[in-house]
């Protein structure tokens, strides 16, 4: 079974990459982030470094969403994290609007989730969702094949809302994590927002520096009894 959905995460992936280099791509954004906490768990004082490098793009067959974490805790060893996460829109690629209530699209939602010793994918079901004041609210829902624990499911909710205070522009961006608990693993609750300043606005850059905080509220972290909650400086480019 899993080999069945590794082919089939693969190939959607395949079909993604694939598809922007004949698709119209609408928008795309690149950024590069620091943080810095001394709450995490898992690591011997607390205190780590995270480098992100981040790709997200939309494109006229749905869109696609693609990081990875270099966590440096000070004490311990380094280790690489990231996500590839290809959406495809169902009306897009139908050519029928799918759009009904605050609905403005229904796609095809994957995940291939990629850590030290462990690769899991998650398909399912994504919907895009017409929010005042957000400028995008998204809700995946997924079942997830783990590779070193049981089987679960999950939902993921992203979401975006600008703002401006006087000439300041400000973002508060971020995502949801739910997951079922399973025979392994208790249910995990992962909510992390960031707080963000456009520093770069009063530079005349061509594209955004925002300066921030990005809040992590963790219950059951990594599925374990462990609740993380840290607070870290956050330093974002976008290029």
């Amino acid at each position: 079974m899993k080999h069945k959905i590794t082919v089939a995460t693969l190939a959607l992936s395949g079909l993604c990459f694939a598809g922007q280099a004949s698709a119209e791509m609408n928008w795309s954004t690149f950024s590069l982030s620091y943080l810095y906490g001394t709450d995490y768990e898992f690591t011997p004082n607390g205190k780590m470094q995270v480098l992100t490098v981040e790709h997200a793009s939309a494109h006229s067959w749905g869109d696609n969403f693609f990081f990875v974490d270099r966590t440096m805790p000070s004490e311990g060893d380094a280790s690489f994290y990231g996500e590839l996460s290809p959406r495809f829109s169902i009306g897009k690629l139908s050519g029928k609007k799918l759009a009904f209530g605050a609905i403005n699209d229904v796609l095809v939602s994957t995940t291939l989730e990629m850590g030290d010793g462990f690769t899991n994918y998650l398909y399912g079901i994504g919907l895009g969702l017409d929010v005042p004041g957000f400028q995008y609210f998204n809700l995946n829902f997924y079942h997830v094949s783990n590779e070193v624990a049981a089987d679960d499911d999950q939902l993921t909710v992203t979401w975006g809302a600008p703002f401006s205070i006087g000439s300041q522009d400000f973002l508060i961006d971020g995502f949801l994590d739910w997951s079922t608990a399973s025979s392994t693993n208790k249910s995990e609750m992962n909510f992390t927002p960031q707080f963000k300043w456009n520093l770069g606005k009063n530079f005349d850059t061509s594209a955004p520096l925002y300066l921030g905080v990005e809040y992590a509220h963790w219950n059951n972290k990594y599925g374990t009894d462990v609740d993380e909650r840290v607070a870290s400086l956050l330093l974002k480019w976008h290029f």
